[in-house]
């Protein structure tokens, strides 16, 4: 995406927010901006709306907003709506298909860090774990859902399944959703053991995932409440005209705890994860003029999972 279309595909997304209304705060304006701006560009395949109000509302207006510029530019054309229980999501069909395959094919290595005990320790492989095979259970169900060649006409709706014991095999039972923009998939954490701070890890891109069960949520906030915390960020700079000037803002952003992440930028797998995010980055450079990894410390606090 050249500065040109950039700046076009901004004005687009400037307009429709004042066609429909949609009255945001200038920090959760800039945040869209980066995180529609990130799915476009290829950065990042699932981005969390956790700003800009609550459900259902928030739901419908995100609706309203994908539908009216994807008819104004195709730039946004991958672009859908995604729920799973409470928390809402804005998904780039074909890359969340690329990242599900390399997730599976495991060639974007991925780390766990298990809370269900005190302390927490690292786990390298997911199959050591019976939450972890449920999650690979949910990604193999997600691959069905998002196929190579783009998702399927017949599945813009919820599909549940009886287990998810066997992705491949299950029964679905289709809901029509109340526009194409619309996916409902909360019928994924049905019948297992995944909490959604686990999928979200996942399915958000971060290199390290937090791992515990429905059963042990108390045992899990307990654990990282009492322990400090590395935050890791992913900074990026916009490519803009001469005029607007640019500045560096949040990408993404993951936490792990201190003890598991001693050396900081320097642990293997971030250096892994900031080399993965620069190859996207040389991909898209004319969006982007610059991106870094920056490093904080946090002091234990109350978490909420």
């Amino acid at each position: 995406m050249e500065v040109a279309e950039l700046d076009e595909a901004l004005k687009v997304l400037d307009s429709s927010l004042s066609l429909i209304k949609w009255r945001l705060k200038s920090q959760s304006r800039r945040r869209l901006e980066i995180d529609i701006l990130a799915l476009c560009t290829g950065m990042r395949p699932v981005v969390m709306i956790d700003y800009g109000g609550k459900m259902p509302e928030l739901q419908d207006r995100l609706c309203a907003l994908i539908k009216l510029i994807q008819k104004q530019s195709p730039i946004f054309e991958h672009l859908k709506v995604m729920v799973v229980e409470d928390m809402i999501y804005l998904i780039h069909v074909k890359g969340l298909s690329e990242y599900i395959r390399s997730s599976l094919s495991l060639e974007v290595p991925l780390l766990f860090v298990d809370l269900e005990h005190d302390p927490p320790k690292m786990i390298t492989q997911a199959e050591n774990s019976p939450v972890g095979m449920q999650l690979i259970s949910i990604q193999k169900f997600f691959s069905t859902l998002f196929p190579q060649d783009g998702i399927k006409d017949d599945l813009l709706s919820c599909h549940r399944t009886e287990s998810m014991g066997d992705a491949t095999s299950s029964t679905h039972e289709f809901v029509t959703s109340q526009s194409s923009e619309f996916i409902d998939l909360s019928s994924c954490m049905h019948n297992t053991l995944v909490t959604v701070p686990t999928l979200n890890g996942w399915l958000l891109g971060y290199p390290v995932v937090y791992l515990f069960s429905t059963e042990h949520i108390a045992d899990a906030i307990y654990n990282l409440s009492t322990k400090s915390l590395r935050i890791f960020k992913i900074l990026v700079c916009r490519n803009a005209a001469p005029s607007k000037g640019s500045q560096l803002e949040e990408l993404l952003s993951f936490s792990v705890p201190y003890d598991l992440s001693m050396g900081g930028s320097k642990e293997q797998w971030a250096e892994a994860f900031l080399a993965h995010m620069q190859e996207k980055w040389e991909r898209c450079r004319p969006a982007w003029s610059s991106l870094q990894m920056e490093v904080s410390e946090c002091y234990p606090q109350a978490i909420v999972l």
